[in-house]
């Protein structure tokens, strides 16, 4: 079964805002063997809109409209598949009443121009809206489908896996076990080298192996095709287990798990508290493990001592290391982390101090040279490393880094 992806809305084209919700259902859609083949963006306007309806009907068994369902007069989606099948907008009661309840709920009026987001094509089936004011809808005619979706990522993500999931069982049929894909995430080695390690495995056909771009941490995507999903996911842990085996260690984690979940998991299961003392990173660290729900169990403190001042005030640099031997030194990280974890208490600490550029770095210590230690009870540890890129990519680079040095413990 072949899609189309119609991406409404003058600010996708503009750049002002990236397609997060077409790329979440492209990830989608192979699970129920539909075969996404074109995406496509069209601006608020209603004639080039019908004409990209037009095209994907003549080359798409199902197509997926996302955004355009708003209660302003440029928010024409709906309206315009009407047009294109040959449809009367009707008023949907049930949403009408729902979209008056949602906002007696919060003890507003409802404009009386919300009531176009309720309006949908006689002949289409509504689809609830949980989180927002516009329902979607699904028409289907001479064996085509169209999927009309709101635009905001949280509410576009909710009705996709509340009613689109569904809706696809119901139509193509319970496929999901024709495709199944699993990413397993690396870190502390490069793209390059892991693609030499597991060259071998990049040429099988079922199931495929194939790295993917990620910022600070290396992906390999896992694709195996079956009649069923068991038998998917049986493919899929054997290539997981010899691919792991390789890589030993370096594997932390699969699909959504992130480096931060993993050593919060990991901490607070060894019942270790923690303290983060950060300079360059400026508290980039402290976020990510703060994210993670549960890591008041082990974070205890972060310090962002960005000044020279601060690494004296705050943690108890020597002065005199400052001196010989400059913030950006392996001897200022080891004194780092061991202040903070003096200061506050943990049991382990870590420090990252660095140049981010793009200003600030010399022939001896260039930008991106970062130096970040380990702190425990018994001893210290230190790393230097060399990170290139953009301010903020040196930023993440060093706070994945650090975050792998926590999680492997320096070993």
């Amino acid at each position: 079964m072949r899609a189309e992806i119609i991406s409404v809305g003058t600010e996708l084209l503009l750049g002002q805002i990236v397609d997060t919700d077409a790329a979440y259902l492209s990830s989608l859609l192979p699970q129920f063997g539909v075969d996404l083949h074109y995406r496509v963006t069209v601006g608020d306007n209603e004639s080039r809109l019908a004409d990209a309806l037009r095209l994907a009907l003549s080359r798409a068994d199902i197509i997926f409209t996302i955004g355009g369902l708003g209660p302003t007069m440029d928010d024409l989606t709906k309206e315009t598949v009407a047009v294109v099948l040959g449809d009367e907008m009707v008023l949907h009661e049930e949403s009408a009443q729902r979209m008056r309840s949602f906002f007696a709920a919060r003890g507003i009026e409802m404009p009386e121009s919300n009531l176009k987001q309720a309006m949908t094509p006689r002949h289409g089936k509504a689809l609830p809206n949980p989180l927002g004011t516009a329902p979607g809808a699904a028409f289907e005619k001479d064996g085509k489908v169209i999927i009309v979706l709101p635009g905001p990522p949280g509410e576009f993500v909710e009705m996709v896996d509340s009613q689109v999931v569904k809706y696809l069982r119901e139509y193509v049929g319970d496929a999901a076990g024709l495709i199944r894909s699993r990413v397993l995430r690396i870190a502390g080695l490069g793209e390059s080298s892991v693609a030499e390690m597991v060259k071998d495995h990049f040429n099988g056909s079922n199931p495929t192996v194939a790295p993917l771009a990620s910022s600070g941490e290396v992906h390999l995507r896992i694709t195996a095709k079956a009649a069923s999903a068991a038998e998917a996911d049986a493919m899929l842990d054997d290539m997981d287990a010899g691919l792991s085996a390789i890589l030993g260690a370096n594997v932390f984690g699969r699909d959504d798990e992130t480096l931060e979940q993993v050593v919060v998991r990991s901490l607070i299961a060894d019942k270790l508290t923690l303290a983060l003392a950060e300079s360059c990173t400026g508290g980039l660290i402290a976020n990510r493990i703060t994210n993670v729900p549960g890591a008041s169990e082990t974070l205890l403190a972060g310090f962002v001592t960005y000044s020279n001042r601060a690494k004296k005030d705050i943690l108890g640099v020597d002065e005199q290391l400052l001196i010989e031997y400059g913030a950006v030194s392996e001897q200022v990280a080891r004194a780092m982390a061991e202040g903070a974890r003096r200061v506050s208490g943990a049991d382990i600490a870590v420090s990252v101090t660095g140049i981010a550029g793009p200003t600030g770095g010399t022939a001896d210590k260039p930008v991106g040279l970062v130096y970040m230690a380990l702190s425990t009870a018994d001893e210290t540890i230190a790393f230097e490393h060399r990170f290139s890129g953009k301010r903020m990519d040196i930023k993440l680079r060093a706070s994945q880094a650090a975050l792998n040095l926590l999680r492997t413990r320096g070993s």
